[in-house]
């Protein structure tokens, strides 16, 4: 929203009640540091991924390089999240093969460009146990999102943000914040390809940027393509996430000229939903294709192509994470 990117009449006139919001956090927060609420501890690493500005900052990208590199470096990572959609009450195994309605977008996209071990549900203490034993192989947590969800005792905090930075740096509802921006964290990472860092994240940053790369057609994917190549071609991008004006900039830089729609976070896709559109090629996101491909109607539109990103991090950041994690295992750390 506009009016949390400055502190204009609407913020202030709300910023009351932002201040009732932080009260209520903080005293949520203290039940758990007085011992009235307790932790439940898993007997493996726990990392969450999160955000403080509401929507989306490139959690599931990061989540995904964490997989990767985690793996990379003789660990056996697995996923949780809260799926959004999904049974509240139930805890899920997630695999490539499931439903995107039952267990959300995001949690299936983790799966299938992973693979990894994956559960969703709302009780993260519940669902990290669950996970654990079904997968025993699993010697470290990724929590995708979940920095609010005290319940589950975590060892490293990783704090995602985007060039809006900290908006005007209110609390929910005056400002786009959860928390304010000097919670504890033990990494800073900025998800932009800008140059300048937005005050007020914090310091010691670490950059993340969003690379396209390979288009894959949904109705075939074998077929491959290049984002230069569409150029000229009377395009229609469509993205269903919790900024679309990212997915836009990042097409944008590689010259292509589109039809821009911007649809709400976790969008409910309908089969029909392109049929009336004049377009040679539809752009859509990876977290848009999982549920396209569950969809008749879109999953055989040739029309429709998927723009994959990957997540390149500061080189600095994954030998100062193994560190971390490596004095967690030791015993030498508790967070």
């Amino acid at each position: 929203m506009r009016v949390w990117q400055t502190r204009g009449p609407v913020a202030l006139l709300l910023w009351p009640l932002s201040k009732l919001y932080g009260a209520l956090l903080n005293f949520r927060y203290g039940l758990y540091v007085m011992g009235y609420k307790s932790q439940q501890r898993m007997t493996v690493p726990v990392i969450v991924v999160g955000n403080i500005f509401i929507g989306g900052t490139g959690k599931t990208p990061m989540v995904i390089w964490l997989v990767e590199y985690l793996r990379m470096h003789g660990w056996n990572p697995g996923v949780i999240s809260r799926g959004y959609g999904a049974d509240p009450e139930a805890v899920l195994d997630v695999s490539p093969q499931s439903v995107a309605s039952e267990v959300g977008d995001e949690p299936l996209l983790i799966a299938q460009s992973t693979g990894c071990p994956m559960s969703v549900g709302r009780r993260r203490a519940a669902v990290a146990s669950q996970l654990l034993s079904i997968h025993p192989s699993v010697d470290i947590i990724i929590s995708d999102d979940g920095l609010q969800h005290y319940g589950l005792a975590r060892d490293l905090e990783i704090l995602m943000f985007d060039q809006r930075g900290i908006g005007n740096g209110f609390l929910l509802p005056a400002g786009p914040l959860r928390e304010m921006p000097q919670r504890r964290r033990d990494f800073t990472i900025l998800n932009s390809n800008m140059d300048t860092v937005p005050k007020g994240i914090g310091d010691a940053v670490f950059k993340m940027s969003l690379q396209a790369s390979v288009l894959t057609q949904l109705s075939a994917e074998q077929h491959k393509a290049e984002l230069r190549t569409l150029r000229g071609k009377k395009i229609l991008a469509a993205a269903g996430i919790g900024h679309p004006q990212r997915f836009f900039q990042l097409l944008s830089q590689h010259g292509l000229q589109f039809e821009q729609m911007p649809l709400p976070d976790h969008f409910s896709y309908t089969s029909d939903l392109f049929a009336q559109k004049d377009a040679e090629i539809i752009l859509i996101t990876e977290k848009d294709a999982v549920k396209c491909r569950q969809l008749a109607g879109l999953r055989d539109d040739p029309r429709i192509w998927v723009v994959p990103v990957v997540a390149e991090l500061d080189k600095h950041f994954g030998p100062q994470l193994l560190a971390k994690i490596s004095e967690i295992k030791h015993g030498l750390t508790s967070a």
